[in-house]
């Protein structure tokens, strides 16, 4: 009899290990975001290597919007809930003096789109430079993997998508003076409390080392999120025993795994708080 007990204590055990990895996607409303810094990352723009003066002149203008607080306002106004406008783009013209910027609009809120127009924290950048050039802005909205190869092959002039300097990137492109720091973090559904007792990032990936191939973590393709769960020997990322599903971006994920398909997601820091707030109504 004591046996038995004994048995089907384990099994109760073994079985809740096994559902703290899963977590309770499907069953919850709303998400939060695990506030602990999986990674330390700097955002910078890429450049066309065949440019070398345009490199010289984003950076002198990175420079000045640092110095100066245009990029403390701009941030501001996304992260504070101020007042933000469209930001137009002309249509690619050979015969006219442009600036072809290569981004990803789903990344808020760093470039995304409401309807037909353009909005972020890079594209507003992207305004700025155009001007500072005297050159009419051009918007070319792509998926994350191909910008820096649209800038290698000619075809737009610089990338500006919430892009992290990564060496493989480097073959590609040139990078600009980092304009910002970021990180990755863990969104999850409101009702799971996996990582609760979390502390810090070796806490978090603890738990991600005891799960397996049945918990499913979302990520924008192409993205550090990507390289973090799968692991990457360029950035020294180890990645996880779980199964890493790809995403067009980070709110897909988010709602898929709402819909109970994947256990969590990984993604930016702040377009894991815009999601949050989007999923749960601006709570």
């Amino acid at each position: 009899m004591k046996k038995t007990i004994a048995l089907i204590c384990a099994l109760v055990l073994i079985i809740a290990v096994f559902a703290g990895c899963g977590g309770e996607a499907g069953q919850a409303k709303g998400v939060k975001v695990i506030p602990i810094a999986l990674t330390e990352e700097e955002y910078a723009f890429g450049v066309d290597k065949n440019q070398p003066e345009l490199l010289d002149q984003a950076n002198a203008y990175i420079e000045q919007i640092l110095s100066d607080g245009t990029l403390d306002a701009i941030c501001e106004k996304y992260f504070g809930g101020g007042d933000v406008e469209p930001i137009a783009s002309a249509k690619q013209d050979s015969s006219k003096d442009q600036l072809v910027v290569a981004t990803n609009a789903a990344f808020e809120p760093f470039e995304y789109l409401l309807g037909e127009n353009y909005y972020g924290i890079d594209l507003e950048i992207a305004k700025g430079f155009a001007a500072y050039l005297g050159k009419e802005l051009v918007i070319m909205n792509m998926d994350f993997d191909a910008v820096c190869l649209s800038v290698s092959q000619g075809k737009c002039d610089i990338a500006m998508a919430g892009l992290t300097v990564k060496e493989d990137r480097k073959e590609f492109v040139d990078f600009t003076t980092p304009y910002y720091q970021a990180s990755q973090m863990l969104i999850v559904p409101e009702t799971d409390a996996t990582f609760t007792d979390c502390k810090s990032a070796q806490d978090v990936e603890a738990i991600l080392n005891g799960c397996d191939k049945t918990t499913k973590i979302g990520v924008q393709l192409g993205t550090t999120g990507q390289y973090y769960t799968e692991g990457d020997e360029d950035w020294g990322f180890a990645g996880f025993p779980v199964t890493c599903v790809g995403y067009k971006s980070g709110a897909l994920a988010a709602q898929d795994m709402l819909n109970g398909n994947i256990s969590y997601v990984i993604i930016d820091q702040d377009p894991a708080n815009y999601i949050a707030k989007a999923i749960n109504g601006g709570k």
